[in-house]
């Protein structure tokens, strides 16, 4: 993010150390979270302390009985959050044995949500394209330490030895040393995959293998590379490795797919507590990271996939022992925040937990700031997963609600209330970003310059040329490939603001734009504040 956007933005896709927060080392994958049901365990029946590891049996009968009461679970959550729409689905022992939709497509349509409907799933498309690299390495076609360069030979960060060791497991841990959720910026503003991976190179680099920063660009360059090896792009090398042999008829990773479903749920945000159909993001730029659009009866195919080891319906689909290293720990995503607390692990596009009953979990969560909101978690040892589709803004209904049920799976009742936990913990993601934002204009601002002394091109190695241009109604900033438009407001002086409504930026924020001027003479720069994450935040005329 930037100065203090910085803090505030991208972190919709991946929550670990908040999760791990709530649930004091009770795993449960990354995500974004509304939780379950108003029902509390009985005091005679009090929870589990979080930090206790104990063998809890479970058998057939438990799984059944959570699965006669996911319903409820649902509903409530449902009723609770005010969510337009979602999706559940469980698989167990290789089949589904729940699959409904409840809610609506859109607020204001009576077309109501069923197992088929298509939502934009987020990044839960990282398991999904971990699953289809999996397929490849068993082929002999590529290997999990491949360098990226072997088949990406253009791609390079800031430091070339990194660049020339790099591989393609490196980039889906998120260990590569790319600052945390690089390129998104660029995203933002219209720069579409090619431009984005090559502008990669200019970030500042972390400590490489021993730190650990989501990014959905440095995946995306992996699956990139991925597909390159196999002579295909990565849309149709997903149909032909995973979507096609298990079925998924109704899952795509391209965003013309999802626009042309009849049966689509539409992103909602919340406007003045209330949902409303405003927004429809558009992720083909890294599709292998967060864009594909699935149901929950494809994704239920999927799971039934993972937990069988790469199997499906007797076939052997994806090899086992190169789903396995995509599934096991390969970096400490969340180190422990307190002693009696369970680090948060990830493997290949996979968060791993470990339960306080000892039962390992995979689990990812997806969301996207502009109406999506998603989460999957199985537990291997049960044979047992559960899926949760929204067409919401993400605050915790997926891992909410997946928890929930987990709770009476493990324990025959809820430990805690999952919902209005995951709601505080997440509601700073949603908050406005800026150090403007919700502060008074000044009373007696100092006037600005004459508008022609500020109009004119700007360069910026990073995000590319921005114009400022001189119009009736004030100055308006034009900024990324697609020219995309931001009205500039006069705060004080030399300094304007504007608000930018996109996925990185929550509504109500404001960021500053500054320029500087020497001797009442045109503008020489102008600085940026939503673009200075990196420092890049400067614009120079040429």
């Amino acid at each position: 993010m930037f100065a203090s956007f910085t803090r505030s933005r991208r972190r919709f896709a991946d929550c670990h150390d908040l999760s791990r927060r709530l649930s004091k080392g009770i795993g449960l994958a990354c995500a974004l979270v509304l939780a379950g049901p108003a029902v509390t365990a009985r005091a005679e029946e009090p929870a589990l302390s979080p930090a206790q590891t104990v063998s809890v049996p479970v058998d057939d009968a438990q799984i059944e009985a959570a699965l006669g009461k996911l319903d409820a679970l649902t509903q409530d959550v449902l009723e609770r959050s005010g969510v337009p729409g979602l999706a559940v689905a469980v698989v167990w022992k290789g089949k589904t044995v729940f699959a409904q939709g409840y809610g609506v497509l859109a607020v204001g349509d009576p077309a109501s949500v069923d197992a088929e409907t298509v939502f934009q799933i987020a990044s839960l498309s990282k398991s999904l394209a971990a699953t289809v690299v999996a397929g490849k390495v068993g082929e002999g076609i590529i290997r999990w330490d491949d360098p990226v360069v072997d088949h990406l030979p253009g791609f390079r960060l800031q430091n070339e030895a990194v660049s020339e060791m790099l591989t393609l497991g490196d980039l889906f841990a998120h260990r590569s040393g790319l600052p945390d959720h690089a390129g998104d910026d660029l995203e933002d503003i219209g720069f579409d995959r090619a431009q984005v991976l090559e502008r990669l190179r200019l970030l500042p680099l972390g400590s490489f293998r021993d730190s650990y920063a989501y990014t959905n660009f440095g995946l995306t360059a992996a699956g990139e590379a991925v597909a390159r090896a196999s002579r295909s792009d990565w849309a149709s090398l997903s149909d032909d490795v995973l979507y096609q042999p298990l079925g998924m008829s109704s899952t795509s990773s391209r965003f013309s797919d999802y626009m042309d479903r009849d049966n689509r749920a539409l992103p909602h945000v919340r406007e003045s507590g209330t949902f409303e159909s405003l927004y429809q993001r558009q992720p083909d730029a890294q599709s292998p990271a967060g864009g594909v659009s699935s149901s929950v009866n494809d994704m239920a195919k999927w799971m039934a996939l993972v937990l069988g080891e790469g199997a499906f319906d007797g076939k052997q689909l994806i090899g086992k022992d190169a789903l396995l290293q995509a599934t096991t720990a390969q970096m400490i995503s969340s180190p422990q925040h307190a002693l009696d607390a369970r680090p948060g692990f990830y493997g290949f596009g996979f968060n791993v937990g470990v339960e306080p009953t000892g039962r390992v979990t995979l689990s990812h969560s997806g969301a996207f700031a502009l109406g999506a909101a998603t989460g999957f978690l199985m537990v291997p040892s049960l044979d047992l997963g559960i899926v949760v589709l929204t067409n919401a803004e993400p605050f915790g209904v997926p891992e909410g609600l997946a928890r929930s049920f987990m709770d009476v799976v493990e324990y025959g009742a809820l430990t805690r209330d999952w919902l209005a936990g995951y709601e505080q913990l997440l509601a700073p993601l949603m908050k406005p970003v800026g150090t403007m934002a919700g502060k008074p204009a000044p009373v007696d601002p100092k006037a600005a310059g004459a508008l022609a002394d500020y109009a004119g091109s700007y360069e910026n190695a990073y995000f590319g040329p921005a114009k400022i241009v001189s119009g009736n109604d004030g100055l308006v900033l034009e900024i990324g490939p697609k020219g995309q438009t931001f009205d500039l407001t006069h705060w004080d002086g030399d300094t304007f603001v504007f608000e930018p409504r996109l996925e990185n930026a929550p509504a109500g924020s404001r960021s500053l734009v500054r320029f500087e001027r020497q001797n009442a003479e045109d503008a020489k720069s102008v600085w940026i504040e939503y673009f200075d994450e990196h420092g890049f935040g400067t614009f120079e005329r040429p």
